[in-house]
């Protein structure tokens, strides 16, 4: 079969960045400059815009210097108050990591487990939240990409909201790319990465909170470099970050938000995912896989796959094969069940998805599958 051009990553980040996005870190700039103070507060702006909120309303956007697990950590570090105590709702590796990031900072925590494969139970929150009324915030994460899985934010915000608590959601993997409703979710914090559906380059993350909120967290950070509510004074102060910015990862996202807007804002790029996912889907199923999810709990992010219940199939030659094409996908997540998972988003398009398609069958044929 013909040999792709580019790497192509069937992953849920790092991803395939488009030209434009690559090209804009070819610029040198100095984080001081009048022209970066711009853009930093323009980035600002648009992702606050990106959220359908307004620019001087009730949130603030504030980027943060490293991966969105850094961006995590400063939320739950500095905005969870001492006598404070965190309930996060897990179904996936994500949720996990939230409660090990508390659970190292000393802040209490709480947790409810569910099952990898099923969304958060709401009538079991709701009984949680009566019967434990010291929790003062609830974290979740919004699309889980343990297997792709979609938690519905809306309902579990209004029973958070009803409770009287806080609600922080970790949308790392679907903002930009699933249309979220911050009003009708009742989103206190919210939390994303560049390198996902707003398909820039890792290494910045930011943090959409209630401007009041992040007030009253003043000297409560638990970290000095991860203090949310002085990298926010800094930022409202002179424009610029309390230590070096990753300023071509900024140049990066300012074109990348652009080049969202060009393509038609959140809808339109959730409409392209969809049909990836779509054309990935009835092409793995034709080849006799089965996904994990059910499909109306399924994002367009990325898929679980139950691996072959085959002898002569082996995930680690599959991959293999796949990557000697430069196509990568990555294993799975779920410690029970023996499955693999491949992206749909970033800066690919359905025909990206049929070479995949067609690689996959390929490399089946040499496996004697």
């Amino acid at each position: 079969m013909p040999q792709p051009t580019r790497k192509l990553l069937f992953t849920p980040g790092p991803l395939n960045t488009s030209e434009t996005v690559r090209k804009a870190m070819l610029t040198d700039i100095g984080s001081r400059e009048i022209e970066f103070i711009q853009i930093v507060r323009n980035i600002r702006n648009k992702l606050l815009k990106l959220a359908d909120l307004k620019t001087c309303g009730p949130y603030v956007a504030v980027p943060m210097q490293g991966s969105g697990t850094f961006a995590i950590e400063a939320v739950i570090g500095t905005l969870i108050q001492n006598d404070g105590k965190l309930l996060v709702l897990i179904n996936g590796a994500y949720g996990h990591r939230m409660v090990d990031i508390a659970t190292r900072l000393k802040v209490p925590v709480d947790y409810l487990v569910f099952a990898d494969t099923e969304p958060i139970c709401l009538n079991i929150l709701e009984d949680y939240l009566c019967k434990n009324q010291e929790i003062t915030q609830v974290a979740v994460v919004h699309c889980e990409t343990t297997t792709g899985i979609v938690n519905p934010i809306a309902e579990i915000g209004s029973i958070v909201a009803n409770a009287g608590k806080q609600f922080i959601v970790d949308a790392m993997s679907s903002f930009g790319g699933i249309a979220i409703d911050f009003e009708a979710c009742q989103i206190d914090c919210l939390i994303s990465s560049a390198n996902k559906c707003l398909e820039g380059v890792p290494g910045l993350s930011f943090v959409i909170v209630k401007n009041y909120w992040l007030k009253s967290a003043s000297g409560q950070a638990r970290s000095l470099s991860l203090d949310l509510h002085a990298q926010w004074q800094a930022l409202e102060k002179n424009g610029q970050f309390r230590f070096t910015p990753p300023t071509h990862v900024v140049l990066a996202l300012d074109a990348a938000l652009d080049a969202l807007e060009r393509e038609g804002g959140v809808i339109a790029r959730n409409y392209r995912y969809k049909e990836n996912q779509q054309t990935l889907l009835s092409g793995m199923h034709r080849m006799g896989f089965e996904s994990v999810i059910t499909p109306s709990l399924q994002s367009p992010i990325i898929t679980a796959f139950y691996c072959l219940k085959n002898s002569k199939f082996k995930f680690a030659q599959f991959c293999e094969l796949l990557a000697n094409r430069s196509m990568y996908i990555y294993p799975g997540k779920i410690s029970s069940v023996n499955s693999f998972r491949i992206g749909t988003i970033g800066d690919l398009r359905k025909q990206d998805v049929e070479d995949l398609l067609m690689a996959i069958e390929s490399c089946l044929n040499i496996m004697e599958i």
